[in-house]
């Protein structure tokens, strides 16, 4: 049997934010008490979740082998910072409610520490349920070489938050999860983490399933990701103690990101009919990216306004191209 709440020191505190799920949470639970590693204790946060009265009917059957919190709405940050104060294990595991694990995910988790005592921080491969092509998400968002502050910033290692265990200690000592954050708080603890000297590896075992195509999911808004990550980068631009090569990095990054951001805010002008708007969020941005296809749009837009408004579909595809 999985550790319960009135059990002692379990190695392992699962995290569980929940929030218009309870359509979902019980697959979630059901992969958490699967588990073949059996040591841990199990947290969920209800999160000023509109839909309480289903969730807490659903969440019945499970009453004697979770804690369960409610609280006021306080984003995803929030919920996992409620958790992680009365957490209990050495270990945090996180899962959203939307997601599942494989029976073997915590044990080939906690195997990584075991050969590695020096780790603060794993996660792991998933499979994305919600990806049209079926695909993997080391496929979709590669991890390549050391997970280091750099390899974070620039996204040469991407994380995805459910397949996370980490030590508990490395988390506080970073400053948990910013509540002040909408979205895309994951990434910002991961990168405070690494900054602050955590030690980060991953396994390329598909170890998860990942329900990132949900309606509503935070991942649905290109344009609010890349709102997230710009907002999030020039947050730690003022607020971390950077090397000057750190600095430079990130400043570059940050420019990156904001031309992201122009982009995919000028394909939603393209969607809505406003040439001029799109084309000029479009050539703002192409000055950072110096995209050959950025060009061709915002000359389009430019010279044959009318004939881009028939061929929307056309120039649609094509940007969507820029960032596939």
């Amino acid at each position: 049997m999985p550790t319960t709440p009135g059990n002692l020191e379990p190695k392992v505190s699962i995290i569980m934010p929940a929030y218009n799920t309870a359509h979902l949470i019980a697959d979630s639970l059901n992969s958490v008490f699967a588990q073949s590693f059996q040591n841990f204790e199990a947290i969920v946060v209800n999160d000023g979740s509109p839909d309480t009265a289903e969730l807490e009917k659903v969440l019945e059957p499970y009453q004697e082998r979770i804690i369960y919190i409610r609280q006021e709405n306080k984003r995803a940050a929030g919920a996992r910072n409620t958790a992680i104060q009365i957490a209990r294990g050495e270990f945090l595991a996180f899962l959203d409610s939307d997601d599942t694990w494989f029976p073997d995910h915590l044990t080939a988790q906690m195997r990584l520490f075991e050969q590695d005592p020096a780790l603060d921080m794993v996660y792991s491969n998933a499979i994305l349920l919600g990806d049209l092509h079926k695909r993997e998400f080391m496929q979709k968002c590669p991890s390549v070489g050391q997970p280091s502050f750099a390899a974070l910033v620039v996204e040469e290692c991407q994380v995805p938050v459910s397949t996370v265990v980490a030590r508990k200690q490395a988390l506080i000592k970073a400053g948990l999860f910013d509540e002040k954050l909408p979205r895309c708080d994951d990434y910002d603890m991961w990168v405070r983490a690494a900054f602050c000297g955590a030690k980060i590896n991953y396994s390329r075992r598909v170890q998860a399933r990942l329900n990132g195509g949900r309606p509503g999911s935070l991942g649905q808004s290109r344009v609010k990701m890349a709102e997230g990550y710009w907002v999030i980068l020039e947050k730690l631009l003022k607020t971390l103690p950077l090397s000057p090569t750190q600095r430079d990095l990130v400043t570059r990054r940050t420019a990156e990101i904001k031309a992201r951001y122009l982009v995919e805010q000028g394909k939603s002008q393209l969607y809505e009919g406003r040439f001029d708007k799109a084309r000029e969020l479009l050539k703002e941005a192409n000055r950072s990216l110096r995209q050959r296809k950025v060009s061709l749009a915002v000359m389009g837009l430019s010279v044959a306004p009318t004939m881009t408004s028939r061929l929307i579909l056309l120039w649609n595809r094509l940007l969507n191209d820029i960032y596939a």
